[in-house]
């Protein structure tokens, strides 16, 4: 089974241009709880490298495109959000990091639980351990 799930957001518009509209439970499979975006990543910089114990988001690039790499404790896959009609569904106990930001990238993450500091998990060793227990 493939860690990439993504979600296709139908772009609505007219001549005066388009709009995705993110709606918990028809466009996003759970109650949004937090939104936040990272924008202005250095170059060279990676970002993420964490997991959380309980924990959904979806990711999307509003603008430019980065690169996801996913990983469940078994397997690595990697993906690029490039488009504000794509977005990166992300379950608990996965591992993710993001690369390779292009310099307009405007990354939205919708998550279904508050901040909590005790949810995430910043150290691959013990991601590991948790996902072998």
């Amino acid at each position: 089974m493939s860690l990439i799930k993504t979600i296709d957001f139908p772009p609505l518009g007219d001549e005066r241009g388009s709009l995705v509209a993110l709606e918990a439970h028809k466009t996003v499979p759970f109650d949004v709880k937090r939104v936040y975006y990272i924008f202005g990543t250095k170059p060279g910089v990676s970002r993420g490298f964490h997991a959380h114990r309980a924990l959904q988001q979806v990711s999307v690039c509003v603008t430019g495109k980065c690169r996801m790499v996913l990983d469940d404790g078994h397997k690595r896959e990697e993906v690029w959000l490039d488009s504000p009609t794509k977005g990166l569904l992300i379950g608990d106990l996965v591992w993710r990091e993001m690369h390779d930001f292009s310099p307009d990238c405007v990354l939205l993450v919708l998550a279904s639980e508050f901040y909590d500091e005790t949810d995430y998990i910043r150290s691959y060793d013990e991601f590991k351990r948790v996902v072998a227990s």
